[in-house]
Parts: C-alpha cells; sequence; structure tokens
C-alpha cells in the first residue's frame, strides 16, 4: 500500500510538470494538458487513482496546495496595477459576482434540474475563476496590462469568496429547513469568516515585522514563511471548514502591501512562486485522475451540458456588462473580460466537499454536482484557454507585433541597434534614466522609459507586454548583471542578456563559466566601449539577407561583427559569446561593419 502511495505520487508530481513543459512547447493552455493527462492516467486507462492510493491524505494535501496557491497569488497583487480601474475591478468582484451567483444558482435550477436549495449553494461556489488557471492563460496571452489586472484581481479576490458564499447559502438553507436552528446559527459563519481575516493580518504582519527586524537568517526565510501559511490555513480551518481560504488570501494581500518596505520579501516570493508551479500542476493531475468513468459519463448529459453553455453565454457575459456600466472599460474590454472566466482547483475541490455534506444531509441531488463542476472547469477551461490569445489579438488588447526587445542604458550603438531592430519590424524599448540621453531616441521615433528600470514602481509605469527579450547594455558590468538578475523572473532565464563592459585582458576564454556566455553579448572582444567607439566612427548597423543555411560564424559571409539574427518567423536571435545561431534560408543577418 505504501509503495502505490509513493509510486502515485511520483507519477503525478512528473506527469503535472512534463505537462506543464509540454505545453510551453506546443504553446497550448498548460491546464489543458494536464487536465488530459490526468484523465489518460486515471479514469480512461486506469494506471492509479490517487484518492485511494493516498487515502485520507487526499484532502488534506489537495487543501494545503491550494492555500499555497492563493497565497502566493495575493503576494502579487498590488494597488498600483489597478491604477486608474479600481472602480472595475470593484464592481466586477462585488456586484459583478453577486449577478454571477444568481443568475449561476438560476441556471443550476432551471437547466441542470437541481433543487433550489442546492442550486442556491453551488451558484455561490460557481463565481470564482482563481490564479490556478486565470494566472497561466495571462502569461501565455500577453494581454495589455490593464485588461489582465482586472482579470488577475477577480481571480484572486474571488477565488476565496467563492467557497464563503456557498457555505454562507449551505448555513442559510440549515437555518430556513431545520426547525431545531435559528437566525443566530448564522453568527457562528460571520464571526469564524471575520476570525479568519484577523488571522490571515496577524499571521501576515508578524512575518513582515519578523523580517524587517532581521529575526530569521535568510536561508530559512522561506521555509518559514510556508509553515506560516500552513499554520494560519489550518488554525482558520479548525475554527470553521473553508474559511482558510480567506485567511491565507488576507495573509497574502498583508504581505504584498508591506513587501515594500522588506525588501528582502521579494526572495521570498520567488521561491512560492516556485512552489506554486509545482503545485498546480500536482493538483490538477491528482483531480482528475481520481474522477471515476461514471463521472466522467455524467458530464455528457444534455442538463449538465446546457448549463455550462448557458453559464458560458449568458450569466458571465451579463455578469459583467451589468456590473461595469459607467466604469473606465472600453467595449472590447468587456467583451473580453465578459467571455474569460475558467474554473479552477477552487471549484473541484470546494464542490466535493459539499457533494459529500449535502448527500449526507439527504439531498440526493447533490450526486451530479462533481461532474458538474468537472463539465464547468474542463469545458471553460479549453474554451478560454484556445480562444483568450486569438481574442485578445482580434478586439486588440494583446501585442500583435513580433515579439521586441527592451534595452537598457542609451548609447550611440544601442540607438544604432534599436534603429536597426526597429526597422526590422520589431518593437524596441530603450530605457534610462537621463533625459538628454532619450530626447535623441524619441526623435528617431523609437520608444522610450525615462526612469530607474530597477525602481519597484518602474513594472507599473512600464508596459513590457510587447518584448520577450531584455539587454542590459550600459557600461557598468555590475548593474548589467543587476538588472538582467532582476528581470530574469519577467523575461526568462534564456531571454535575458548584457554586454561586456571591458576586455577580458589574458584570461582564457575556456574559463569563463557556459552560463555566463549564454548571456554576454557578441563576443569576449566586442564590448562597450569598442562597439561605441566603432558606431561613433566609420562603422554601421547594417542587415543583410541570409540566402542559404548557414551553422557557423566562421561560414558568415560578411566583413564585420554579427550581432543578431532576424528569423523568418519574426524572433530575434542573438550572438552570444557561447554560440552563432543557425541562420537558414531568408533569414536576415544583422551585424556591425565599416562602411565603403
Amino acid at each position: 500500500m505504501q509503495e502505490l502511495g509513493l509510486i502515485s505520487i511520483v507519477v503525478v508530481i512528473a506527469l503535472g510538470i512534463f505537462s506543464q513543459w509540454f505545453a510551453w512547447r506546443i504553446q497550448w493552455p498548460s491546464i489543458v494538458i494536464m487536465s488530459i493527462a490526468g484523465l489518460l492516467i486515471g479514469p480512461i486507462f486506469g494506471f492509479i487513482n490517487p484518492e485511494q492510493a493516498l487515502g485520507d491524505l487526499y484532502s488534506p494535501i489537495i487543501s494545503l496546495a491550494v492555500a499555497v496557491i492563493l497565497f502566493e497569488g495575493s503576494t502579487t497583487l498590488d494597488i498600483r496595477e489597478v491604477k486608474g480601474i479600481s472602480k472595475s475591478v470593484f464592481r466586477v468582484v462585488t456586484f459583478g459576482a453577486f449577478l454571477a451567483w444568481v443568475g449561476g444558482s438560476l441556471a443550476a435550477h432551471f437547466i441542470a434540474g437541481l433543487s433550489l436549495e442546492i442550486a442556491f449553494i453551488i451558484g455561490g461556489l460557481f463565481v470564482v475563476t482563481g490564479p490556478t488557471v486565470i494566472i497561466p492563460l495571462l502569461r501565455q496571452s500577453k494581454l495589455k496590462p490593464r485588461t489582465a489586472a482586472v482579470l488577475k484581481w477577480e481571480g484572486i479576490i474571488v477565488d476565496p469568496a467563492g467557497p464563503l458564499l456557498a457555505l454562507f447559502a449551505y448555513e442559510v438553507i440549515k437555518v430556513i429547513t431545520d426547525d431545531t436552528l435559528h437566525a443566530s446559527a448564522l453568527g457562528s459563519f460571520f464571526l469564524a469568516s471575520f476570525l479568519a481575516i484577523i488571522i490571515g493580518y496577524l499571521f501576515g504582519f508578524l512575518l513582515s515585522f519578523m523580517a524587517s527586524k532581521g529575526m530569521f537568517p535568510e536561508y530559512l526565510k522561506s521555509p518559514i514563511t510556508l509553515s506560516l501559511v500552513f499554520i494560519c490555513f489550518a488554525l482558520s480551518e479548525v475554527i470553521m471548514h473553508e474559511t482558510g481560504m480567506l485567511a491565507v488570501t488576507v495573509m497574502g494581500l498583508t504581505l504584498a502591501r508591506t513587501k515594500k518596505y522588506v525588501s528582502s520579501l521579494g526572495n521570498i516570493s520567488h521561491f512560492i512562486e516556485n512552489i506554486s508551479v509545482l503545485l498546480t500542476s500536482t493538483i490538477f493531475i491528482l483531480l482528475t485522475a481520481s474522477l471515476t468513468r461514471e463521472t466522467i459519463g455524467e458530464v455528457f448529459t444534455l442538463p449538465i451540458l446546457g448549463f455550462v453553455l448557458v453559464m458560458l453565454f449568458i450569466v458571465r457575459p451579463l455578469s459583467i456588462w451589468i456590473s461595469t456600466i459607467g466604469t473606465e472599460l472600453t467595449v472590447a474590454e468587456k467583451t473580453l473580460i465578459g467571455w474569460i472566466a475558467p474554473r479552477g482547483i477552487v471549484a473541484l475541490t470546494v464542490s466535493g466537499y459539499f457533494a459529500s455534506t449535502l448527500l449526507n444531509d439527504g439531498y440526493g441531488g447533490a450526486s451530479i454536482l462533481t461532474a458538474l463542476t468537472f463539465a464547468l472547469v474542463f469545458i471553460t477551461v479549453c474554451a478560454h484557454g484556445f480562444t483568450l490569445g486569438p481574442l485578445a489579438k482580434k478586439l486588440k488588447l494583446a501585442s500583435s507585433e513580433p515579439p521586441g526587445i527592451l534595452i537598457v542604458g542609451a548609447s550611440s550603438f544601442s540607438i544604432a541597434f534599436a534603429e536597426a531592430v526597429k526597422e526590422l519590424g520589431n518593437p524596441v524599448l530603450i530605457s534610462d534614466s537621463s533625459s538628454g540621453r532619450l530626447f535623441q531616441i524619441e526623435q528617431k521615433g523609437i520608444a522610450t522609459y525615462r526612469g530607474e528600470i530597477l525602481d519597484e514602481h518602474s513594472q507599473f509605469e512600464m508596459d513590457i507586454t510587447p518584448y520577450e527579450k531584455i539587454l542590459a547594455m550600459t557600461e557598468d558590468a555590475t548593474y548589467n548583471a543587476l538588472v538582467a538578475q532582476s528581470y530574469i523572473p519577467e523575461f526568462g532565464y534564456n531571454n535575458t542578456f548584457t554586454i561586456p563592459s571591458e576586455r577580458s585582458g589574458n584570461r582564457d576564454e575556456s574559463q569563463i563559466p557556459t552560463s555566463v556566455k549564454a548571456h554576454l553579448l557578441f563576443g569576449k572582444e566586442h564590448v562597450f566601449k569598442e562597439l561605441n567607439r566603432k558606431i561613433n566612427t566609420n562603422y554601421s548597423i547594417q542587415t543583410m539577407k541570409v540566402v542559404e543555411k548557414m551553422e557557423k560564424k566562421e561560414h558568415v559571409p560578411v566583413d564585420g561583427i554579427p550581432l543578431c539574427i532576424r528569423k523568418k518567423n519574426g524572433t530575434i536571435e542573438f550572438v552570444t559569446l557561447r554560440k552563432m545561431p543557425t541562420m537558414d534560408k531568408d533569414d536576415q543577418l544583422v551585424f556591425l561593419a565599416k562602411n565603403n
């Protein structure tokens, strides 16, 4: 039995991460691949059933994972993200959620055939969208910041609110239908919710206070944070079931407000984010692999499919359009937000709890809740996952240009290089703190950002959505390295590059670590001062169409310094100290050469 549990855990974790990687390779929504993988190893082929293998540990593992995911999502929220759209966000997470609750309840009663009591309960749960599905989709779709902020805030704020609405509805139903209970019983629900808020705030404040006072070493900050999240969640769950999600969300929001005063908490957030990615993939595999074939069969019945369609095409759009009347959102933004509402882990886990609770209370109709929830989750994930990107581009709410580059540092060479890339059709943004250096760039029609890119507020003032790669090209090697390290979470390890500021002297190139070579642009002799000297004398940046495939730098048919390759699909690959990108026919080579 122990071996079965061990094998199940290893298979689920490995398959979850592989699904994430495979989805990245084929550019599919990762949630879709994970759901399919879980169904294949579970109900379809019957290789494993995690719920049976893990036994009593199954539910606690999922609950703790959801707690970490919610905590991570709430710590990423910053009030500056909703500057100019706070009215819309407030309306969506309050009035919009209420309309979705009412609409979902009516649809569950009249379409799915649930009793009014069960429909009222489950309708509250179905208002959730959730960070487990929204954030991965936002990463892939490259939405403009304003639209992305509304969807992200809604997902994270409403995610704990959904179970609370369902729990509130359940308490109300018990008071109405059970003569032994009185309205005062509802007081325990509100008291438990209030205590969860207090607990979350205290834990968040405690963590930020301890970090600011240096009360634990750097290497223990992440483990201590994770432990406090678990304790906060468990403590609230002991008081009342399903309030733990509210507590960890408040804890994360408290940290989000205080971490700007405690800079070291940034390292904690990276750790929690990595853990969250692992848990998201693992939990989706666990949940889908534990479904039965009977549950899958129920999904394809007309009442359940009809309910999902009504939720997709009527309830969600109406709740958004009505709640955002008179706000700053455009018609295009309302259309996109009104369509995107994928459900995720929270809906699946909490519906299982209510299904068993309601069945124990004698509500036989609750037996279809698991199938109903899975149908809503899987269909919305597929529908919204595959349509978010194309619809966003159609509505001009996502970048439709080829992937661009962000250049840090305005110098003669970087300006000339930006001009060349812009002429090829790729967007370019140059960031610098000097107004004087940026003035001539703006005259050339190149986008600029005036300010210190390492300042925290820069990410809210600068739209980096169109840019896929970042080049740190100042004369200060230490500053370049710091910029690259700071923006790895945003752009990815393979998309951050720096330029050498000076020659490496007599040091053998083989002594330079491979990881460093991969990010040093152009070559060991082509340093900042040399490149700027050449561009200021008799050199210029030129382009050439490749007529045949070339794989080595020695084969480049130009008398100059190769800089990058613009591929036929519009992407740009840079020449680094480690490699020379392969040049295929009809690619364009960008190089620095002496003028004739």
